[in-house]
């Protein structure tokens, strides 16, 4: 069936659809971690896990979903993902513990995989024309951007009227649309049979982030040389190497290390990644900051983080223009000036600073990361041939979400002690403030071409 005008718009309606679900989901959870804690239990070790089970299985997954997207056919691979993440969500809704539930944000994760890879594949198939596919692919990215954004703030008002659990079962409306108008509107890509699947890979590379997550996530309680702590990170380092062993001789590799000699590749994927780190880590943070030291409900958490969510959406639409003018690698290093300062003027709160001198350095926080990951993805995109765009992107997102999972898992484990809750949040604003310094040094090995 050939795209006509009405099945293309229909195709970027649906596969926005399946982004904001899976973006949204990032972000909404971090302002129920403390409602969800007082009704199914849990510290904050273990609540950690009801964010990083999602991004831990997107992270690991993401790069065989869209391999097995090309081998089958990218339609039926995102809908079969539309359906697992929907069927998730009401599993999630309905967890009447906390293993459940995470168990059922690890099933979302994979969804989350599948949608993002096949999204972009099926926009690209829909999209011939160059100038049309990349408004389209814009509008895909704009419509993730504000759901990322709008995260806490759509989570605090839901929880606050309806429930936790209505933050999930709000995906379920979302999911039938958006499997009905890819299944009736959206045309199939083709089929790459001789591409195969890196099954050893994608084992051993899910472990060894399981075993640096779990052992992030128990430091901070039993203590970062307690014997299992230590043998987590040995086993992380060990199935790392075989990992990278793996893919060096693998005909297929879901991670082809051959990108990492271009050098504006390996430069925006460290930028990336260590963004990632510093900013889905500080909003797990500052989420408990809000909630449990300033005693504030979601609804008003969710209002809280408006300053750097709003930033965001205010820097995505500059940074485009901007990049025009000055180039990627400027952008990004104003950027990471303002996530730097940021951080810094962020040390100095307590739990008895007035709201303004919090709303300021994060809305300095945000702006940076707006600024940063338009320019930083262009520039990867552009550093690649475009028959490797969809590898490369992937690479790209998989080692975002592997910096969240890392993120969230040092920082919790780091306010997760007893009356020390002050101390982790300046010491993960410290840690913070080293990342965006070595994302500007990465930034400087940018080049024009």
């Amino acid at each position: 069936m050939q795209s006509t005008g009405k099945n293309k718009l229909i195709t970027l309606v649906a596969m926005t659809l399946g982004f904001v679900m899976v973006q949204l989901d990032v972000t909404v959870v971090n302002v129920a971690i403390k409602t969800i804690g007082k009704s199914v239990g849990g510290n904050i070790s273990s609540l950690q896990w009801v964010v990083n089970a999602y991004t831990l299985t997107f992270a690991a997954l993401i790069l065989t979903a869209g391999a097995l997207g090309d081998r089958i056919g990218a339609k039926r691979v995102f809908i079969t993902g539309f359906s697992v993440f929907t069927i998730a969500s009401l599993g999630c809704g309905l967890a009447p513990n906390l293993p459940l539930l995470i168990i059922f944000r690890a099933v979302q994760g994979l969804g989350a995989a599948i949608l993002v890879p096949c999204s972009l594949a099926l926009l690209s198939h829909a999209y011939t024309n160059p100038d049309e596919r990349s408004k389209a692919v814009g509008i895909w990215a704009a419509g993730a951007s504000s759901a990322l954004a709008a995260g806490p703030i759509i989570g605090g008002a839901l929880i606050a009227f309806l429930g936790w659990r209505s933050i999930f079962f709000i995906n379920i409306p979302i999911g039938i649309t958006g499997i009905w108008l890819t299944a009736v509107y959206t045309t199939e890509t083709g089929k790459s049979k001789g591409r195969s699947i890196d099954i050893w890979g994608q084992i051993v590379v899910g472990i060894a982030l399981a075993c640096l997550a779990a052992s992030m996530i128990e430091g901070g309680k039993l203590g970062w040389t307690n014997l299992y702590i230590l043998l987590g990170f040995a086993l992380f380092a060990l199935f790392m190497a075989l990992f990278i062993l793996i893919e060096n001789k693998t005909k297929d590799p879901m991670l082809p290390l051959v990108l990492f000699k271009i050098r504006n590749f390996s430069a925006t994927t460290a930028i990336g990644f260590f963004i990632n780190i510093s900013f889905y880590g500080l909003i797990f943070v500052f989420s408990l900051y809000f909630q449990q030291l300033r005693g504030l409900s979601p609804l008003k958490t969710g209002i809280a983080f408006l300053p750097a969510m709003g930033a965001i959406l205010m820097a995505n639409l500059l940074a485009g223009r901007l990049a025009k003018g000055l180039g990627p690698k400027k952008v990004i290093l104003i950027g990471a000036l303002c996530f730097l300062a940021g951080s810094l003027v962020m040390l100095d709160v307590s739990k008895q600073t007035a709201f303004l001198w919090v709303a300021l350095p994060l809305f300095a926080m945000g702006l940076g990361v707006g600024l940063i990951v338009p320019p930083m993805t262009s520039a990867m995109l552009g550093s690649v041939d475009k028959s490797q765009s969809g590898v490369a992107s992937g690479v790209l997102n998989s080692m975002r979400q592997a910096g969240s999972v890392i993120g969230v898992a040092l920082f919790g484990s780091l306010v997760a002690k007893g009356g020390q809750f002050i101390n982790g949040m300046h010491l993960s604003l410290i840690i913070t403030a080293s990342l965006i310094v070595l994302s500007m040094v990465a930034a400087f090995a940018i080049s024009k071409s």
